[in-house]
């Protein structure tokens, strides 16, 4: 059965919302990924809208932002979520905030935020979902850290749900479920696979551009063939 991509982000906004009753459900523990990954997004207006939702329907939550200006900013923007908007320092320097039993979202985490994040993880006893995050760095490269990380804490992610625009289509992935990808045609965007495991550039290269993967497989075994004869 094909997947239908949401509309815009409003309704990437609900999907997410139910994608999230759906995996926390009576979930003591787990870590959850949450991706909206639309060019020059700021993520606080999604992010709050959600922590909204969520509070309105019955979850005490934190949420957390990686300094004290944004979550300043935050608890200006929306009056009614002041008193949990705080900043992952405060986290961090308190223990005591992971005994409250409160569903925690870390809000756009980045690699300078890894040792932090991980700290809070390690303490907190409810779930925790990053929102729009990005703790691996590529400046770590491929060496022992970087596959220590991947390995490690990075490993303890699953993905709730996540929403990419690519050059030529989307990726769409929600409640734990299968990723399905997306080509963007003259009439609009278009289910055309579903993969396992997230696919990687070259899959979906292929599955967008199928008569190119054959001119490439094409060119390789003229390739072969000249290297034969030459041979």
């Amino acid at each position: 059965m094909s997947a239908v991509l949401p509309a815009d982000l409003l309704e990437a906004e609900k999907r997410t919302v139910s994608a999230l009753e759906s995996v926390l459900g009576g979930a003591r523990r787990g870590r959850w990924l949450v991706t909206w990954r639309f060019e020059g997004l700021r993520v606080m207006g999604p992010a709050l809208r959600l922590a909204r939702t969520l509070r309105e329907q019955g979850c005490p939550l934190l949420v957390a932002f990686p300094d004290a200006g944004a979550a300043a900013l935050a608890k200006r923007d929306a009056t009614d979520l002041a008193d949990c908007c705080v900043d992952f320092m405060q986290l961090q320097r308190d223990p005591a905030w992971a005994d409250r039993g409160e569903l925690l979202l870390l809000v756009g985490a980045q690699p300078s935020d890894y040792e932090t994040v991980e700290a809070i993880c390690n303490l907190w006893k409810e779930p925790v979902v990053l929102v729009n995050g990005r703790l691996e760095d590529a400046g770590v490269g491929i060496g022992s850290v970087a596959r220590s990380r991947r390995r490690g804490f990075l490993s303890t992610w699953t993905v709730a749900f996540h929403l990419e625009p690519l050059p030529q289509g989307a990726l769409l992935m929600e409640r734990e479920k299968e990723w399905d990808l997306f080509r963007c045609d003259p009439d609009g965007y278009r289910w055309i696979q579903r993969f396992e495991q997230r696919p990687e550039r070259e899959q979906i290269d292929a599955a967008i551009n199928p008569s190119a993967d054959g001119l490439k497989q094409t060119l390789g075994a003229v390739d072969r063939l000249i290297d034969d004869l030459k041979g």
